[in-house]
């Protein structure tokens, strides 16, 4: 009862509020301070680039307009027949009265006018007045200067003040020769003589007439042109064809019922005054407002008086024309859509400034009901809210004229430009996403003409930028890119940090602006910035993009920067500290030395590949991924080889075979690229080596794991295995479906290892096995060399000793490489395997093709290749021809032949039936029908060796990884946001916190119940029959789930609702089985590792949901694993029965396979099993960052680290118990050796404690407790005897054994038992069956237990202590 009390007392302790909160809040800190593993964006995306965006900003169709003619019918003194003036009347023509000089000078004088004011928005262009002409005079000049312009654009200016208004017909007027007569002019001729591109404007009354008539026309042209083309027969096709009018653009000053304003305050040609003097009638008609009255002293006069040039910013005049320019291109930008915009006021400076000044006209023009009237017609903009903008800087310019003029004051420049990027900042500080452009971004762009305003204006520009592809897309809509592009001219430091960022996000989305950089010498800017030590190292990694960008696939690119010593600057920042500036200095180095010869050679004098050899040992995954690039291109310049450059790439390629085991997948593919590269060089030399390594495959004897098997050790197989879910790897949809199928095929194969009729000879590549060729998997029906001879080939070189049989010294640098390919083609990952694979199966399709008798040369092959790789295939095809014929000796790998695309596949698919007896199938079974090449016989014809189909080409110089583009995305994303997981308002911020306090929950919960003490431990809350044997099970430490692996496949349970959540194949081949399985991440976003008897590991991410499980990683932990009998070291070199597992437990079953501990809080992974080393992997590194020799002839059984005290305990096959301490060396840091138990150690645990104890417990059963400073045991107890698994609850003290004999015994930590459990409930007493494997749950009081029966049950206290 006092018991009883106690307890009470210390649950009401545990359940006061301040106690709890506290201890809640310290475990919550503790959950965020944790360290994330695989969770970098490397593992949660593709390897790719970003999808292109289509460029539409730059100018495909850009125009001049080189003519101009100016066709004035003004009849001086004479008014026409049908227009009825006002008195007094506007008069001004071009700013001058005709009626202050004779009517012929006046005519000339406003003639010359004119043009003067043409000639202030395109002094170039070639003009010819026509003054009051005839319609002679007007065919004359119109085709005279379209034959000038050729295809460049022609305006045609026509004021027709002095002639009849236009007719409905379509006609303009003009004069005879005595100007006795109006003579019309049809609109049809006018478009005939003018041709196209033409610009048309009408200063007329009526305008709008001839708008609409010219379309009219235009339409009739398109018609007869149709007819023309359909009919070649018609008349109208023996006729000149008439131009197209679809490039016309047509400016008229009023609609088709309008007459023009005669306000004797107004020019008569109002809208030629708009046009083209803008700032002029502006001013005029803004003193003519109402609201003029609020700026005393401005008169109409006084306007006449306004200081300073219309080019020249820092005067009153030319600011007003700036802002104006800014205002009037905002606006446009605004309501135009973009195409038109781009069309009208970015093709065409003269074009451009003529609507510009369009959008004044409407404005002025509707004020005295006038319609201007446009083709391309514009949407109305009068109305739009910058014009007030626009009449508040008129407003504050004119204000100050009055003392400006008579005092002489200095002017004030007005806030405009400055207030405009203060709207832009508010826009991109408080705006929010998916909202409408920033309004402002023209003017941005106007403001980066002013040196005042040019460093605010960039970095507002830099962080508009930043927002995304979107917003650099936007920019150069708008035409940012001429104006960045010339500021690189300018030498100011303080420049370099903003224009290097904003330049890097433009090549981030359009890297085709290399080619403008290097034509305006924009490399020099960029490679001066990388040379510079004192630019922070953000900028100089942005800078060496930049570069990267520039010589990407570009040889002037390439040479620009070699001459600008690109070379020797990368070189000297190989070993900055700045991982992305690492990288991309690596990255830069491999594009330009990329089939760049000269590149390469240089590099070669500056060592720079020695020099790169230090990346391949760097700790970020990404670096080491571009030195690898960066050596493939190296290697892979197809230039013609010396034994110099040979013994380099040899030397190269050696180092780069070190990598193999590089625990980062993407470190891994680029490795598989790189070798390609060497490959193609040297590949007549790979050729042989295939060749003597398939025959050797052919006659060597693998004894095939089926055989091996004893018939008494199969398990039965289950009556209703579940269809397994289909699982794609988050990089390519094929790695784990049809990993899954290939190897479920690979099981049921039958195989004949003994050669039989499918030995290879040239002409018939069939493999050993019958059925090696035709695998049952839908994407290896295309490989030569299958999966399972590959494994046996790779396999094979380990184990035989092949030096005698084969011509080429085996240790040659080709044997090497070939066996490291070998390797790879056996990755768990499966996008490096399939890479891999590729690169196999085309040397081993060109080697056997060029074995074949040779029936067109009547010569064969000679297999002794020579050593220079110059023996490359001779028959190379321009793009879209044939693929070479097999015949002869071609072996071209730079014939890219697209491989067929992989076809969708069945999420589960039939067993592959084998042939019985191991026979060789019939010939056409064999092979597909696209193989004609393949066939041996004479009844083949010649041609069918032509069959494009069945050329498998399966690499090319192009084989990419996609990670360069994949890193360049960085540029193109935000860098300034802060990232979503640090803010404290996003949906992944709100679910970490969830997460955490039901982390908390979980073990305040379960500590009450613990603490209590626990009595038994036998009530079963769950059972369910699993899909295969369990062999590891693991509790998820906080959410209900339980993940049962068997031996290749995971099954996920939620044990409180008793139901499965998934079950998926992990992939592993099939003679391995899984032995061990982590949570990673448990307190957050959940990964699982699994491992496998092979060495191999596997991360799975979006299981036990709806999605489906995804492989975030896969690396060899741990190379040459090699299964062992109990207890003793591995015997018999040849005996491949060794790594043959069946569904056994352990105690059955020689070998601990591959064990692991994981701490979480430092992301150090330990490894070991059947080798005589712990290796401990770091996974932010993803590499090997310490091997610790366990100094024992057997295998490692169970570990168990503590990252507290840097202690890892070792439970060996052997009986002892070892302790290591990794901060010393390889040769002291085994600190302790217990061989107390007489045999194999089944678990070894450390107490996570300061002073935590080493509890070992072995398969007979003894339990012993050691201090780890003490070289004896201070405690021993014994259990059962026959031990197949253990466990020990870390919280509650307590462990429970499973036996062989059917039964579970837990005990507490005083060797009491509290529980056995021998048969299940509610199944009639069922007995449970011979135990495979128990965990614990790290929190509750919960025993999982998987038995060979395929029961999977789980026992737990809490429901007798809640009864109590």
């Amino acid at each position: 009862m006092n018991s009883y009390r106690a307890l009470m007392k210390m649950d009401s302790e545990l359940h006061s509020p301040a106690l709890a909160l506290a201890e809640e809040e310290e475990a919550d800190m503790n959950d965020w301070k944790l360290p994330l593993a695989f969770m970098k964006k490397r593992h949660s995306e593709k390897i790719e680039g970003s999808k292109a965006l289509a460029q539409s900003w730059r100018m495909k169709d850009r125009m001049k307009t080189v003519s101009v003619a100016l066709v004035l019918c003004l009849n001086v003194g004479v008014d026409p027949p049908d227009v009825v003036k006002t008195s007094p009347c506007a008069r001004l023509e071009c700013w001058i009265d005709p009626l202050s000089m004779s009517p012929q000078k006046a005519l000339e004088t406003i003639g010359a006018n004119l043009q003067k004011q043409y000639e202030n928005w395109q002094p170039r262009a070639r003009y010819k007045q026509s003054l009051d002409p005839t319609v002679d005079e007007v065919k004359k000049l119109c085709t005279s200067l379209r034959r000038n312009a050729k295809e460049e654009r022609v305006l045609f200016h026509y004021n027709g003040h002095g002639v009849p208004r236009p007719t409905v017909n379509g006609e303009i007027w003009v004069f005879n020769k005595n100007y006795t007569q109006y003579i019309p002019l049809s609109i049809y001729d006018l478009q005939t003589w003018m041709g196209s591109p033409s610009i048309f404007v009408y200063d007329c009354s009526n305008a709008g007439i001839i708008v609409k008539s010219f379309k009219q026309f235009a339409l009739q042209r398109e018609q007869e042109l149709e007819v023309a083309a359909i009919n070649p027969s018609h008349p109208l096709a023996q006729m000149p064809l008439p131009p197209s009018m679809k490039n016309c653009i047509q400016l008229a000053a009023c609609e088709a019922s309008e007459l023009l304003p005669m306000n004797p305050d107004l020019p008569a040609d109002l809208f030629t005054s708009c046009l083209t003097t803008p700032i002029n009638i502006a001013l005029r008609w803004f003193c003519m407002q109402k609201s003029a009255k609020l700026v005393p002293g401005v008169t109409l006069d006084l306007i006449e008086k306004i200081p300073g040039r219309l080019n020249d910013r820092r005067t009153p005049l030319g600011e007003l024309n700036w802002i104006f320019t800014a205002i009037t291109d905002t606006i446009a930008w605004n309501v135009l859509p973009r195409d038109l915009f781009q069309k009208l006021f970015r093709q065409d400076l003269l074009v451009a400034s003529l609507f510009r000044n369009f959008l004044l006209a409407e404005r002025i023009m509707r004020s005295y009901n006038c319609t201007p009237v446009s083709s391309p017609r514009l949407p109305p903009t009068y109305m739009h809210a910058m014009w007030q903008a626009w009449d508040l800087a008129v407003d504050i310019c004119l204000s100050q004229l009055p003392t400006i003029i008579e005092e002489g004051t200095a002017f004030r420049h007005s806030p405009f430009f400055a207030e405009q990027l203060t709207a832009f900042q508010v826009w991109l500080t408080m705006g929010v996403e998916n909202r409408n452009p920033p309004e402002q971004l023209p003017i941005v762009l106007q403001v980066l003409l002013s040196q005042v305003h040019r460093l605010r204006a960039l970095d507002l520009l830099g962080r508009f930028l930043d927002l995304g592809p979107w917003a650099v897309s936007l920019a150069l809509s708008v035409g940012i890119f001429p104006y960045v592009l010339k500021l690189l001219q300018s030498s100011a430091r303080e420049l370099r940090p903003l224009l290097v960022f904003i330049w890097a996000k433009i090549l981030a989305v359009d890297s085709s602006c290399q080619a403008d950089l290097v034509k305006d010498n924009g490399h020099k800017y960029f490679l001066s910035v990388l040379a510079d030590n004192y630019m922070p190292a953000e900028h100089r990694t942005m800078a060496v993009f930049i570069l990267a960008v520039i010589v990407n696939s570009y040889t002037t690119g390439q040479e620009a920067c070699l001459q600008g010593n690109l070379i020797a600057n990368c070189l000297e920042q190989l070993s900055d500290p700045h991982p992305l500036l690492r990288q991309w200095v690596a990255i830069c180095l491999g594009r330009i030395w990329q089939n760049f010869d000269p590149a390469r050679w240089c590099g070669v004098r500056d060592s720079a590949h020695e020099k790169l050899y230090t990346l391949l040992s760097d700790p970020i995954p990404e670096v080491r991924c571009a030195a690898v690039f960066a050596l493939g291109t190296f290697v892979g310049n197809s230039a013609e080889r010396t034994d110099h450059s040979t013994t380099i790439d040899h030397n190269v390629a050696m180092m780069l075979a070190q990598l193999i085991n590089d625990g980062s997948p993407v470190v891994r593919k680029e490795l598989v690229v790189a070798l390609s590269h060497l490959v193609v060089q040297y590949e007549s030399n790979f050729c042989t080596v295939a060749l003597q390594f398939i025959e050797e495959e052919k006659n060597y004897t693998v004894p095939s794991p089926a055989n091996t098997a004893e018939p008494g050790n199969l398990t039965p197989v289950s009556p209703a295995i579940p269809r397994l879910r289909s699982v794609n790897s988050y990089t390519n949809i094929r790695a784990a479906t049809t990993a899954r199928n290939l190897n479920k095929s690979l099981q049921n194969l039958n195989l004949n290892e003994e050669g039989g009729q499918g030995a290879f000879s040239p002409g018939n590549i069939s493999t050993s096995s019958s059925a090696s060729s035709t695998l049952g998997s839908p994407d290896n029906d295309e490989y030569i060399l299958s999966f399972e001879t590959i494994d046996k080939m790779r396999r094979v070189s380990s184990y035989s000793s092949l030096n005698s049989l084969i011509g080429v010294s085996f240790n040659s640098v080709y044997t090497q490489i070939w066996r490291v390919l070998l390797h790879l083609a056996a990755d768990p990952f499966p996008e490096v395997s399939d890479l891999a694979m590729r690169v196999l199966n085309s040397i081993a399709y060109k080697a056997t093709m060029n074995a074949r008798p040779q029936r067109i040369l009547d010569s064969s092959i000679s297999l002794s290749a020579p050593a220079s790789p110059t023996s490359k295939g001779t028959h190379i095809h321009p793009a879209g021809g044939s693929p070479p014929t097999p015949s002869g000796s071609s072996s071209s790998l730079t014939n890219e032949v697209p491989k067929p695309p992989p076809r969708e596949q069945p999420a589960s698919r039939p067993p592959y039936t084998p042939t019985l007896g191991g026979q060789a199938q019939p010939h056409s079974h064999q092979f597909p029908r696209t193989r004609k090449m393949f066939d041996k016989g004479p009844e083949q014809g010649t041609e069918d060796g032509d069959d494009p189909g069945g050329h498998r080409n399966y690499i090319c110089p192009a084989l990419q990884t996609g990670l360069c583009d994949w890193s360049a995305k960085y540029f193109a994303q935000p860098v300034m946001k802060i990232p979503e997981e640090h803010d404290l308002e996003s949906q992944v911020r709100m679910e970490r916190q969830w997460r955490f306090l039901r982390n908390t929950r979980v073990r305040r919960q379960s500590r009450n119940i613990t603490q209590r003490g626990i009595a038994r431990l036998d009530d079963q809350i769950f059972i369910n029959r699993n899909p295969g044997v369990p062999s590891v099970v693991k509790f998820h430490p906080f959410n209900t789930c339980i993940a049962v692996a068997d031996k290749d496949s995971i099954c996920f349970w939620d044990w409180e609702k008793g139901e499965r959540l998934d079950y998926f194949y992990n992939g592993n081949p099939r003679y391995t089985r899984i032995t061990a399985m982590e949570y990673l991440n448990g307190h957050d976003c959940s990964l699982l590792l699994t491992a496998t008897d092979d060495g191999a590991l596997r991360i799975w991410k979006n299981f036990a949901d709806q999605k489906n499980p995804e492989m975030v990683t896969a690396w060899q932990g741990l190379s040459d694993m090699l299964p062992t009998t109990r207890g003793q070291p591995s015997a018999g070199a040849h005996s491949l029965a060794r790594r043959v597992s069946i569904y056994l437990d352990r105690s059955k079953q020689g070998g601990a396979g591959m064990v692991v501990d994981w701490e979480q809080d430092t992301g150090l992974l330990m490894t070991s099993g059947d080798v005589r080393v712990i290796r401990i992997w770091d996974t932010d590194r993803e590499m090997k960052v310490q091997d610790i020799p366990t100094g024992a002839d057997s295998c490692v059984t169970s570990l168990s680290c503590d990252s507290q005290r840097s202690l890892v305990v070792a439970g060996l096959g052997d009986g002892s118990v070892r302790v290591f301490d990794r901060r010393m060396g390889p040769n002291e840091c085994r600190v302790m050796t217990y061989r107390e138990h007489g045999a194999w150690v089944v678990k070894a645990h450390l107490q996570k404690e300061t002073d935590g104890h080493i509890i070992s417990v072995s398969v007979n059963g003894d339990v012993r407790f050691f201090e780890p400073r003490s070289p004896d045991s201070v405690n021993v107890l014994q259990t059962v005897k026959g031990l197949t698994a253990l466990d020990i609850h870390p919280q509650a003290n307590l462990f429970a054994c499973g036996s062989m004999n059917q039964f579970i015994a837990v005990y507490n930590s005083n060797g009491d038992v509290i529980s056995n459990i021998k048969y299940y409930d509610g199944f009639m007493g069922q007995r449970i069956g011979a135990i495979s494997c128990l965990a614990f749950h790290p929190y509750w009081p919960h025993l999982a237990v998987g038995s060979n029966d395929y029961y999977m049950s789980i026992y737990s206290a809490e429901k007798r202590l809640e009864r109590r």
